[in-house]
C-alpha cells in the first residue's frame, strides 16, 4: 500500500476519534452549564446541547475531510510522521478554537442573565415618589 494512503488511513481515524471524543466530553460536562446558562429548563438545556453537538460534528468532521488531501506523495516513513504531526496539530487547533468558541458565547448569554437576576430589587419597594418639576 502506497504511504500516502496509510497516512491518509491514520489521519483519518485519529481525528475521527478526537472529534468524536471532544464532542462526548464537551456534551456530557456542557450540560450543567447550560442548564445554568438556560436557568435550569432541563429540556431546553439538553435540546441545545443536542445541536451544538450535531454542529461541532458537522463542522469538525467537514473540516478534517477537507484538509485530508496532500500536496504531494509520501516518500518515507519519516515523511508520514511529518504530514500527520501537522494535519493533526491543525485538527487539534481547530477543535480547540471551536471548543473556545462555544464557552465565550455561553458565558456571554449566561452573564448577561445574571445581570438581568442581580438588576431586580431583592424586596418590593415599599413606596413611590413622584418625580419633582425642577428636577
Amino acid at each position: 500500500m502506497d504511504r500516502t494512503v496509510i497516512a491518509y488511513v491514520i489521519y483519518l481515524a485519529v481525528s475521527i476519534g478526537l472529534t468524536v471524543w471532544v464532542a462526548r466530553t464537551l456534551s456530557r460536562n456542557g450540560r450543567i452549564f447550560l442548564a445554568d446558562v438556560l436557568r435550569g429548563n432541563e429540556k431546553l438545556a439538553d435540546a441545545v446541547n443536542h445541536l451544538l453537538v450535531v454542529g461541532f460534528y458537522l463542522v469538525n468532521l467537514g473540516f478534517v475531510a477537507l484538509y485530508l488531501s496532500d500536496d504531494g506523495t509520501i516518500d518515507d516513513t519519516r515523511g508520514i510522521f511529518e504530514a500527520l504531526s501537522t494535519k493533526l496539530g491543525v485538527v487539534l487547533l481547530v477543535l480547540g478554537v471551536m471548543h473556545l468558541g462555544n464557552v465565550y458565547v455561553l458565558n456571554r448569554i449566561r452573564r448577561r442573565g445574571v445581570m438581568e437576576r442581580e438588576q431586580r430589587p431583592p424586596v418590593n419597594p415599599q413606596e413611590w415618589i413622584a418625580p419633582t418639576a425642577g428636577a
